[in-house]
């Protein structure tokens, strides 16, 4: 039964607005107190930005940076509040993840125009795991309002050669809008999608393992993109334009009775035929 009701919760969660899902989350867990490990780490909730004071950098927070109540900052490696036993990465890792950071940092840059992004990277028993996180935010404005978040959760087994390797990337983003104008009103509209991929490929020196990750995460949040504008965008135009025409009745019905003339007139010239 606490399957079921996990299945059932879960589903309920992907169907519930994305601004609202820390408030959704905490009122099913107040109504089903038995699955709050479950749904704490199963749902994927908006990202929140803190700022690394020694260098004066934001930086995500997530579950994957996290340690007790302490956050890692992936630009000092330091955990805030300060914690002496934290876990951190090995120190091979740790400067791939400084790489990583600043890889994605012009991805960021180049996408949004603006926005967090942060990198961190633990290690496996044979290879790493890591969590890429983007958040963009709107600017402000009291007519149009939104926010993008995508979490890309990448593992990556490493083969015996070290020439080739094993990714299996799991992403998801969660993307909200609203818009308050004195015609229409005010429009919510949001959603969130998840898609996994998995990949071999070469690593070199000219594709390391930096760039095989990148163009996946690259390719990923394209198709997303994609797919999020088919369904939430077309779809919504679609039913706002059967809903209402932009053209007056009376040229619908002018239309509608040349339409017929022709027909007629096409009948009468085959029946003498």
């Amino acid at each position: 039964m606490t399957e079921q009701q996990l299945d059932c919760a879960l589903d309920l969660m992907r169907r519930l607005p994305p601004q609202q899902i820390e408030r959704n989350l905490s009122d099913l867990i107040d109504l089903v107190p038995s699955l709050c490990e479950d749904l704490l780490s199963s749902v994927d909730q908006p990202l929140k930005v803190a700022k690394d004071k020694s260098v004066g950098k934001n930086y995500l927070l997530c579950d994957y940076n996290r340690d007790g109540d302490s956050y890692r900052s992936p630009w000092s490696n330091s955990y805030d509040p300060p914690l002496e036993d934290g876990t951190v990465p090995s120190e091979r890792l740790r400067r791939l993840e400084v790489d990583a950071n600043a890889a994605f940092d012009q991805y960021r840059e180049m996408y949004f125009e603006g926005g967090v992004s942060s990198v961190y990277l633990w290690d496996l028993d044979h290879g790493f795991a890591g969590v890429i996180l983007i958040k963009k935010a709107g600017d402000g404005s009291q007519k149009i309002k939104g926010c993008w978040d995508s979490i890309h959760v990448v593992e990556v087994q490493e083969k015996g050669t070290g020439k080739s390797a094993h990714y299996k990337l799991t992403s998801t983003a969660m993307l909200w809008l609203q818009t308050t104008k004195e015609g229409s009103g005010t429009m919510n509209l949001g959603g969130s999608l998840t898609r996994q991929v998995e990949n071999d490929t070469p690593v070199s020196e000219a594709s390391p393992h930096i760039v095989n990750i990148g163009r996946m995460v690259e390719e990923m949040e394209n198709k997303i993109r994609n797919v999020l504008n088919e369904i939430y965008f077309s779809k919504t135009r679609d039913i706002v334009n059967g809903l209402r025409s932009a053209t007056p009745l009376a040229d619908q019905k002018q239309q509608q009775a040349f339409r017929n003339e022709i027909a007629e007139a096409l009948q009468k010239r085959q029946k003498a035929n």
